[in-house]
């Protein structure tokens, strides 16, 4: 049966790109259910960049019927809902593949689909990019020599500032350092990079979040924020100054302050965003909040690019458990962001 195609000249919805994650993790069957949704197709335009044979396994699975509509022109999908429009930058034999055993040959197809979907928002014909959970170890074993999602997306558009976001309606926060030991932290923070954090912060919050003069709280690093000192220098000799040099740029940014009361007025509606010192100082407050539907976003990049909260989930893979909440939450940000990047007139 033949199905219509959208016409791209009257189209207002943004197209998301949605990467398909790791064949053998929660991805697909994630995906499956997302889409499944009606109210996304009226955001946006899904295109699923994956394995058609994988997506159709994990959608019997989960008990959801599409039309599977195949196309490598963004532009030419059909986008509505009952019918999933794949990229197949993959063709793996679905059959053979075991759930939570990754292989080389699944590793290197779910960094094709992103290195497709980074490809096709540089070039404009994706407006936005989802990306579902990927395995490390199985990327690395694949031959790629990444530590994540941001450091591809970061490699791939040549971004050297870049800075992650976990998002939710209650909270936002960012994060000056990632993924490292905690010992490791204290000499990982430095003015520079405490006032690129917050700028980048700002300037997601105006240009895709929309908000004109967006508010910033800057966690301290130790107890009581140093307490003057008493339990650390790193909040006068860093990060206080950085804030200082944020204010005197035009920046509505307060700080440092102590850690454990800073975020029970943050949700209070204190503030649009906190800029956080280290990994789980941001991350703990703002799972308890958003464990289901807390969506990550990479700032700074010239793409848009969200993603789900979790990862590939190897212990319930293909047992039709997997929770597709934050997905869902993913897709939507994406949209959100795009649209109001395309609403926007060029250099405002």
């Amino acid at each position: 049966m033949s199905v219509p195609k959208s016409n791209p000249a009257s189209e207002l919805r943004p197209i998301v790109a949605i990467t398909m994650g790791d064949p053998v993790g929660v991805g697909p069957e994630i995906v499956c259910r997302a889409l499944s949704d009606p109210s996304l197709y009226q955001q946006c335009r899904p295109l699923v960049l994956g394995d058609t044979a994988v997506l159709k396994s994990a959608a019997t699975l989960v008990g959801q019927s599409f039309d599977f509509e195949e196309t490598l022109n963004p532009g030419q999908g059909v986008y509505r809902h009952g019918v999933m429009d794949i990229a197949p930058i993959s063709r793996l034999d679905a059959a053979a593949l075991l759930p939570g055993a990754p292989t080389k040959k699944t590793g290197r197809a779910m960094v094709e689909y992103i290195f497709r979907a980074i490809d096709w928002a540089m070039a404009g014909e994706v407006h936005a990019v989802t990306t579902g959970p990927i395995h490390k170890g199985a990327m690395n074993a694949a031959g790629f020599d990444y530590q994540g999602h941001t450091e591809i997306f970061a490699s791939r558009t040549g971004t050297e500032k870049f800075v992650m976001m976990l998002a939710g309606e209650r909270l936002k926060v960012t994060l000056v350092t990632i993924h490292m030991a905690v010992s490791q932290v204290p000499a990982a923070i430095t003015r520079e990079k405490v006032l690129s954090t917050i700028k980048i912060t700002h300037d997601a919050l105006k240009t895709r979040f929309g908000i004109d003069r967006p508010r910033i709280f800057v966690a301290g690093l130790n107890p009581h924020a140093g307490e003057d000192g008493l339990f650390g220098d790193e909040e006068t000799r860093i990060i206080a100054p950085a804030v200082k040099d944020a204010k005197d740029s035009g920046i509505h940014v307060t700080g440092p302050h102590p850690a454990d009361t800073l975020f029970f007025h943050a949700v209070k509606g204190g503030c649009d965003a906190v800029v956080c010192m280290y990994h789980d100082q941001g991350l703990i407050p703002f799972k308890l909040l958003h464990f289901q539907d807390g969506v990550n976003t990479t700032l700074g990049l010239p793409v848009i690019r969200t993603s789900v909260d979790h990862g590939t989930a190897y212990d319930i893979a293909w047992t039709g458990k997997a929770d597709p909440l934050s997905l869902v939450a993913a897709i939507r940000m994406a949209a959100q962001q795009a649209a109001h990047k395309l609403a926007k007139p060029s250099g405002a």
